[in-house]
């Protein structure tokens, strides 16, 4: 159900309330719309995500989460706690030249 990173990202950015699709392409980070789009329909089929599209022009369309994506909250929270001090050693050693540190979208998952 959440087998990839842009889930975890998805789930973290609806975890907020509802948006449009722009939205979250925004606040998810640099993911294809192809990318994008086909995580949505996923998580849609899985129950996580409702998807409510508008009879406007242009068509509007609302992705939020579904009764069973908000009983996530919880892991997405405790995935949130448990990065903060890893992310924060893993910057000591990489000041301290232990390794190369690369950052990611990965660990904005701590910033919101």
């Amino acid at each position: 159900m959440i087998s990839d990173k842009w889930k975890v990202l998805i789930l973290r950015d609806l975890l907020d309330g509802t948006k449009r699709f722009s939205e979250l392409r925004r606040s998810v980070g640099s993911v294809s719309q192809k990318v994008l789009t086909a995580n949505l329909r996923q998580m849609e089929r899985d129950g996580l995500v409702h998807r409510e599209v508008f009879p406007e022009v242009p068509p509007r369309v609302e992705y939020s989460l579904t009764e069973t994506g908000q009983t996530l909250q919880p892991v997405i929270e405790a995935m949130k706690n448990w990065g903060y001090p890893v992310q924060g050693r893993t910057r000591r050693l990489a000041r301290l030249g232990a390794y190369p540190f690369r950052q990611s979208r990965h660990a904005d998952l701590c910033h919101r």
